[in-house]
């Protein structure tokens, strides 16, 4: 299944749609967004150092200097000067993943404190640039439909087994005897809800067998973060609100995340967006598990022989700075040989499964997986483990042709735990 299909929509070019006649004072809104972004545009173009290039994942399959953080930055400088507006620009930031690579090799980031006064934000001009377009009538198909559906649905219109609406949405947990509610909430997001069920089925299980108590929402919506990331914040901010007021309704006091989409959208969007109202502690299994495995409450036992390397999520890994508890959890698992990618892990290899591309440019996102599949079978590795299920679908097809499975991390330690987990790995 191609990735265009096995997200719901038909391939198509990408096209700007006419622009409609919204309530909105396109060129106030233009300005306000200039008059924001400025500073951070001028930094980044009269540096000129353009580390940020060869680690962005775009950049080195397609080779388009219009498709670089550099130029995202230009573009908002050619904007203040009167030469560009967000028409001309907007179908270019659809070229980002928002992995974040940019920002770490950044000269703003490696000698920060030293001379350079600004914090470099190119995930958040991406975003900011979506937005504009979005609420000045601009918008790329794919992502239209895509929004549109979720917005009817509550859900993100992925396709699987399963069929995708609120009736369905924790079918994945069906006869795990877990409550509705409690302290400690259970966030499944879309892909693994419906498509990839094996995964929250693993996390569940794993968490039952350390003893943690937890339970579902009463009615979960989408997260709400690949709105934000492909410009339709109105709607994100429409579904935070749902679910925080959801989460509220039960007493929740901490949400456990498996998916590191979710962990952004709920560490980073919904403090922006609710300020202080927003004081739940969001906590990530992948931290949880290797604690447990720590103080002994979790021991894997049964081998697993196998060659595997690890793929870092990049909103894990680049963006949260979390890549030691994944290695922790696979070096404890006997019979694995684990060949590490690379030692510089921060700047690792993407999927180019995040920030909308695959679904508005899938062709893209295919040769980004390819591209790290290929560096996975340079380490001759029978197996790629991943932490995130939204990389995995693609990760999945690219790793086909070269025989390298895509395994979850936590499916792999339940198999070690002697736990039977079920559910379905997707289509493939």
């Amino acid at each position: 299944m191609s990735e265009h299909h096995a997200h719901g929509t038909e391939p198509s070019s990408i096209e700007l749609l006419p622009i409609e006649l919204l309530p909105i004072d396109t060129a106030q809104a233009s300005s306000d967004f200039v008059d924001e972004w400025r500073n951070a545009a001028y930094n980044c173009y009269s540096s000129g150092h353009k580390f940020c290039r060869e680690v962005c994942p775009v950049m080195q399959v397609t080779r388009n200097e219009t498709w670089t953080p550099t130029a995202f930055h230009a573009n908002v400088v050619a904007m203040d000067k009167g030469e560009l507006d967000i028409a001309d620009i907007a179908e270019d930031y659809v070229n980002c993943t928002q992995c974040g690579a940019c920002e770490l090799r950044c000269p703003n980031t490696l000698m920060l404190g030293d001379f350079y006064r600004f914090r470099t934000r190119t995930v958040d001009l991406v975003k900011a640039v979506r937005t504009l377009a979005v609420d000045t009538g601009i918008h790329q198909p794919q992502w239209k439909t895509w929004n549109e559906l979720t917005d009817a649905r509550s859900h993100e219109p992925v396709l699987g087994e399963q069929p995708v609406g609120q009736d369905s949405v924790r079918e994945w947990a069906d006869g795990l005897d877990i409550p509705i509610g409690g302290d400690d909430i259970l966030f499944v997001d879309c892909e693994a809800a419906f498509y990839r069920t094996s995964v929250p089925r693993a996390v569940a299980q794993i968490l039952q067998m350390a003893g943690h108590e937890f339970g579902l929402m009463q009615e979960q919506w989408c997260c709400g973060g690949p709105a934000a990331e492909m410009g339709y914040r109105d709607q994100a901010m429409r579904f935070a609100r749902h679910n925080l007021d959801n989460w509220k309704a039960s007493g929740a006091k901490r949400i456990l995340v498996l998916d590191p989409h979710d962990y952004i959208s709920f560490t980073e969007d919904y403090p922006k967006y609710f300020g202080a109202e927003f004081d739940l502690e969001i906590v990530l299994v992948l931290e949880v598990v290797a604690e447990y495995i720590r103080s002994g409450a979790l021991t894997p036992r049964v081998a697993i022989e196998k060659t595997i390397t690890y793929h870092d999520p990049c909103r894990l890994n680049k963006r949260k700075g979390v890549w030691k508890e994944p290695r922790e959890i696979l070096r404890s698992i006997p019979g694995l040989t684990f060949n590490d990618v690379d030692h510089v892990t921060q700047w690792s290899y993407c999927s180019g499964g995040g920030g909308g591309l695959a679904i508005e440019k899938p062709e893209l996102t295919a040769l980004i997986s390819g591209a790290r599949i290929k560096k996975a079978s340079e380490l001759s590795v029978d197996t790629l483990v991943s932490a995130c299920p939204w990389s995995e679908r693609p990760l999945s097809a690219a790793g086909e042709p070269e025989n390298i499975d895509v395994v979850d991390i936590h499916e792999m330690l339940a198999e070690s735990l002697g736990i039977t987990v079920g559910g379905s790995r997707g289509a493939r």
